[in-house]
């Protein structure tokens, strides 16, 4: 059995978000890492534009954890999708 089948997936807010942007026919989200450079470290986040609209994660990571930046971003915009009126879909 394939590795992929045997687990769940590891960026569900991020499957979930390309799958609602498919259910309301708009373009598929659009990721963008951001760094920030603090005293000797970085942190990192992530920026999604999905309708036109930029949402930022909410919180900084490690660079180990840019996954974790992306999920956040993600989550963030399915949240912000959910709250607008303008758009339908029969499945969400």
């Amino acid at each position: 059995m394939p590795s992929s089948q045997q687990q769940a997936s590891s960026t569900p807010w991020q499957d979930r978000l390309a799958e609602v942007c498919r259910e309301y026919q708009i373009q598929a989200p659009h990721f963008q890492i951001v760094s920030d450079r603090r005293g000797g470290r970085t942190a990192w986040s992530s920026i999604v534009t999905v309708y036109g609209k930029r949402i930022e994660a909410r919180y900084w990571y490690d660079g180990r954890n840019i996954t974790n930046a992306r999920e956040d971003a993600a989550e963030a915009a399915l949240t912000w999708l959910s709250n607008q009126s303008n758009l339908t879909t029969t499945g969400w």
